[in-house]
C-alpha cells in the first residue's frame, strides 16, 4: 500500500460544495474521505457517489449503534451506496455485529459489487480513563483492555476491523492478527496542535506500529497549503 493511501481525510464540512471543492482538490494526495455524520446529514446519501466520480473513495463515518436488525438494515445501504468503508460501535453488542456483517456482505454479493470494508468503533480517542470510569461506567479495566475486548468481539462476529486510539495498535494485533484492519484517528503530525483529542500520536508512529490507515483532518483542512500538508504527511511517512 502507498503511504498516500494509508490517509483518509475527514471531511469535516458542512455543506457538499465545499466538500466537493476539497475533494476535487485533494483525491490525487489521499486514499479516501471520510463522511461523518456532519456533512451526511446535510447533503445526504448522494455525498458518497459524486466523490467516488470525482476518483475518491468514501469511509462513511456514520457509527450505527441500535438494535440487530435496524443495525442490518442500514448497512444494506451501506453496501448498495458503493462505499469504502463504513462503521458501527462495538458496543452495539455480537449479536449486531453479527447482523450487520451478514447483512453488508449478503447485499454486496447480491449485487455483484465488493463489499464495504466493516469497522467497529471501539472507544473514542475524546475519552480518557476517568470519563470511562466516571461517564461510560466501565470500572475495573483500562481502556486498553476494554478496546482490546470489544476488538475481539468484533473480530469473532464477523467484522473485518476497528477504529481505535493509535496506542491500541499494539495491543489489537497481538490479539486480533496481521489481516485485522486498524483506522486509527487521533493522528497529529508534529507540526499540528492537538485539539480536543485526548489519546493521539504522528503518522508516523502510528505507521511504525502497524496501523493500516488514519483519519486526518484539521491538520490538512485547516492548512494554508492543504495539498503542500498532505505531501508532508506522505513524505513523513515514506521516509521511515
Amino acid at each position: 500500500m502507498q503511504a498516500k493511501d494509508r490517509i483518509i481525510l475527514a471531511l469535516d464540512v458542512d455543506n457538499e460544495a465545499t466538500a466537493l471543492g476539497v475533494a476535487r482538490e485533494l483525491a490525487p494526495y489521499v486514499g479516501a474521505f471520510k463522511v461523518g455524520m456532519q456533512l451526511f446529514n446535510s447533503s445526504g446519501p448522494s455525498i458518497v457517489n459524486k466523490i467516488n466520480d470525482l476518483g475518491g473513495r468514501v469511509f462513511v463515518d456514520l457509527k450505527f449503534h441500535d438494535i440487530p436488525n435496524t443495525v442490518a438494515a442500514a448497512g444494506r445501504v451501506m453496501a448498495r451506496l458503493n462505499c469504502y468503508m463504513c462503521n458501527v460501535h462495538a458496543a452495539g453488542g455480537r449479536a449486531m455485529l453479527e447482523s450487520v456483517a451478514a447483512s453488508v456482505r449478503d447485499e454486496a454479493e447480491r449485487l455483484g459489487s465488493q463489499a464495504p470494508i466493516l469497522l467497529a468503533v471501539t472507544v473514542l480517542t475524546s475519552i480518557g480513563q476517568p470519563e470511562l470510569e466516571e461517564e461510560m461506567l466501565i470500572s475495573g479495566l483500562k481502556i486498553e483492555e476494554v478496546v482490546v475486548k470489544w476488538a475481539l468481539m468484533a473480530k469473532n462476529a464477523g467484522i473485518d476491523g476497528v477504529v481505535c486510539s493509535p496506542r491500541e495498535i499494539l495491543a489489537i494485533r497481538a490479539a486480533c492478527g496481521p489481516d485485522f484492519k486498524i483506522v486509527t484517528p487521533g493522528i497529529r503530525p508534529a507540526w499540528s496542535e492537538k485539539n480536543d483529542q485526548v489519546r493521539i500520536t504522528t503518522p508516523a508512529d502510528a505507521l511504525k506500529m502497524g496501523a493500516d490507515y488514519m483519519v486526518i483532518g484539521r491538520p490538512i483542512l485547516k492548512a494554508a497549503d492543504p495539498i503542500k500538508a498532505a505531501q508532508m504527511i506522505i513524505e513523513e511517512m515514506e521516509a521511515l
